[in-house]
């Protein structure tokens, strides 16, 4: 994993004491990271200290400096052979709990409703990784197009005939687990969703918890979209969630009309 300046041990202590962010450690989780943000810190701290004490009383001690510089080393890299044995992955847990991985959007409006369904997360992941496919459940989705892997163009259905569209990403995902999107700067309407995966059982069923968090514009646009999300939106959720069981257990759906 690169690093954009080089830290030695004196430097990390020193720029410790102010900011820790200043060691400029990468948070994401790469192949092979299984080492969480706050380790990573103070395995560096903890190997920066180590090394300088092993410098300091001479001979004696210069056989602590590798143990400083792996520790130094498991900081940067996010790797941790030791962790890779035992199988854990403080990294992984992390990036679950972090509210980044549930809604990393604007301050507004926010929803949370769930359902359980009696299909395997495999399958339910995959049949909403594709964007594509949320229109055949949301009924106020018209479309969604993918632009990239990551990126994705929404339109909705407006009253009257009108449409909104916004740009959208994925910022955080975990196969099988998790999916977490957000507007792009510029949107009409800036928000942001995740949907959790938890199987249940014997993992033929599955937990889809869905958190959307949105903040409607002012104006016009802003009242087209308030009545376009209703005066209940997390009931609009809940329906959404009903459709999208419904689809997955007998692959059909009701007709909704076009608003």
């Amino acid at each position: 994993m690169p690093v954009t300046h080089p830290v030695t041990p004196l430097t990390a202590t020193r720029s410790a004491r102010h900011d820790v962010s200043a060691m400029r450690i990468p948070l994401g989780t790469d192949d092979g990271v299984n080492v969480g943000t706050v380790e990573r810190v103070l395995s560096v701290l903890a190997g920066a200290a180590l090394t300088m004490y092993s410098v300091r009383r001479g001979r004696a001690a210069r056989l602590l400096i590798p143990i400083g510089g792996s520790l130094i080393l498991r900081g940067l890299t996010g790797r941790c052979r030791v962790n890779r044995a035992l199988g854990r992955n403080s990294a992984r847990r992390e990036q679950i709990a972090s509210p980044v991985a549930s809604v990393a959007g604007p301050e507004g409006i926010k929803v949370e409703r769930s359902v359980v369904i009696d299909r395997p997360v495999e399958e339910l992941y995959a049949f909403w990784r594709d964007f594509e496919n949320l229109p055949r459940f949301m009924e106020h989705l018209e479309s969604v197009t993918a632009v990239t892997p990551q990126r994705s163009r929404w339109t909705a259905r407006g009253p009257a005939g009108s449409r909104i569209t916004w740009d959208a990403e994925i910022h955080n995902e975990l196969p099988n687990e998790l999916i977490a999107w957000r507007s792009l700067p510029g949107s009409d309407v800036a928000n942001a969703g995740s949907v959790h995966f938890t199987p249940v059982g014997n993992a033929s069923r599955t937990i889809v918890r869905v958190v959307l968090s949105y903040a409607p514009p002012a104006g016009r646009l802003g009242a087209a979209v308030a009545k376009l999300l209703g005066e209940e939106p997390g009931e609009q959720v809940q329906e959404d969630l009903r459709r999208f069981k419904q689809v997955m257990e007998s692959g059909e759906i009701g007709v909704t009309p076009p608003v």
